[in-house]
This record gives structure tokens, C-alpha cells and sequence, in this order.
């Protein structure tokens, strides 16, 4: 008995996903600590210039992590990832990684910034005590947007942990990070 053509697009788009899944760490990691230092201060700025609420609310954190380029990718089956920098008054502390996968509709490729703003001290150490941070799990992340007059909520803006994702064309909205791992990494 023949099967159908369409029992053939599973294994094929689990083929697909899993290429790109593999592919992303290499594509998004080939930095060097210099590079990387240069587009995470680049993707600082970029956030500054979307959003003086930002760059109000960073003034007063006690630490920032920032991935200046996570890339996902998806056909079916997704996947997300980037490396970025911990920034302690300005100043590179050490290096992460955020990794996430999805199931769902989806297809094809994207790119955006995403920066964490720790603003308690308590917030900070737990993740920098942690061997992989998962939003969501570890830390609820709040995703911050900006509401009339380009500000930001005041019931995010008291939040302990805060998230800015964004790209060239500004703060994107309805995105989470719950699920994304985050894992100190060697520069």
C-alpha cells in the first residue's frame, strides 16, 4: 500500500528545523570578545535612541545583560540564539548566551536585540549565581513597552527584572522570553 505524499513533509520539515536549529549557534557565536564588546555597546545605544525611558530606567539598574543579535529561525519547529554581554556600571562583566526553542507555525528567519535589566541588587546575584538562568522559571521577566507619550508602565517599570526587545525599527511587541535559557559562556 503507497502512503500518501504528505506523510513525507514531517520528516522533511524535521530535517529542515534541525538544520537550522544546529546552524544558529555558529552563525551567531562566530564573534570575537572584541566584536562582540563593539556591537553589544552598539545595541546599547540603539536602545537608548528607541526609548529615553530605557536609558532612564538602565541608569538606575544594578546590572544589564545584552544580546545585541539573537537570531531565530524556524520552519514548524524553531529555534532562537544569541551572545551578549553583562554590563555592571558600563563595564563588561562576563559573557552569556540565550537559547530557546518553539513549536508552532512558523517560518523563516529573523533578528532582534534583547536587553535585561536587573534592577535590584538581589535580582542581579541570583543570576549570576545561577549555572543557566530560564526566564520564567529562574526570574519572571518584565517585557516592557511604551504607552502613550513613549513611556513606559509604571507597574513594569517596578518590576525586579525588565526586558527590552527590540530591532532596527524599534521596541517589538508582543514577545516573550519566558522559556529562553540563558548559560554564562567563555570569551
Amino acid at each position: 500500500m503507497a502512503h500518501p505524499p504528505f506523510r513525507a513533509f514531517p520528516s522533511i520539515a524535521a530535517w529542515f528545523a534541525m538544520a537550522i536549529l544546529l546552524a544558529l549557534p555558529f552563525r551567531a557565536h562566530a564573534e570575537s570578545r572584541e566584536e562582540l564588546n563593539a556591537d553589544v555597546h552598539e545595541a546599547v545605544q540603539k536602545l537608548y535612541h528607541t526609548s529615553s525611558a530605557a536609558q532612564e530606567l538602565a541608569g538606575k539598574a544594578a546590572g544589564m545583560l545584552v544580546f545585541p543579535k539573537v537570531l531565530k529561525a524556524g520552519f514548524v519547529i524553531g529555534g532562537e540564539y544569541g551572545e551578549g554581554a553583562l554590563l555592571i556600571h558600563g563595564r563588561t562583566v562576563a559573557y552569556y548566551n540565550i537559547a530557546a526553542a518553539s513549536i508552532g507555525f512558523q517560518l523563516g528567519v529573523q533578528e532582534k536585540s534583547v536587553a535585561i535589566l536587573f534592577m535590584t541588587p538581589e535580582s542581579l546575584a541570583k543570576f549570576r549565581a545561577s549555572e543557566g538562568w530560564k526566564a520564567g522559571v529562574d526570574g519572571s521577566v518584565a517585557i516592557a513597552t511604551l504607552g502613550t507619550g513613549k513611556t513606559i508602565d509604571t507597574n513594569t517599570a517596578q518590576k525586579p527584572i525588565i526586558g527590552f526587545v527590540y530591532s532596527n525599527k524599534g521596541l517589538m511587541y508582543n514577545l516573550t522570553l519566558e522559556g529562553a535559557k540563558i548559560t554564562r559562556i567563555d570569551k
